[in-house]
């Protein structure tokens, strides 16, 4: 008998590990391997280039030259960015930049003002 978990939603027993998730081959459905994933969220440290951490409401300055996908446009290098919201994500800083818009940065290319 596997020793792996059945399915939370349809109690499939044929449940297999994939990296750091479960995922069941009959509704598909993926769910962390870590049993307590709300605790590691509440401990995440997200840092900015330089090391420093990073907290919601921070404000940063953009490190280089950032092209966006779809409009052509550029966020130059020096750009402040005010009252950041750290997301757990791909692009970890949620934010809304004057003349852009809301967009998501990754933090590797910020740095704390």
């Amino acid at each position: 008998m596997s020793a792996l978990p059945s399915c939370p939603q349809c109690q499939s027993e044929f449940t297999y590990e994939d990296g750091a998730l479960f995922v069941c081959p009959e509704c598909a459905h993926e769910w962390p391997a870590q049993a307590d994933t709300a605790a590691d969220d509440a401990t995440k440290i997200y840092r900015d280039s330089a090391g420093n951490v990073l907290q919601d409401g921070d404000t940063v300055t953009v490190i280089k030259d950032l092209k966006l996908k779809g409009s052509g446009g550029v966020i130059k290098m020096g750009t402040k960015v005010k009252g950041i919201r750290l997301v757990d994500a791909d692009h970890d800083i949620d934010c809304k930049i004057d003349g852009f818009g809301p967009m998501s940065l990754k933090s590797e290319f910020v740095k704390k003002a």
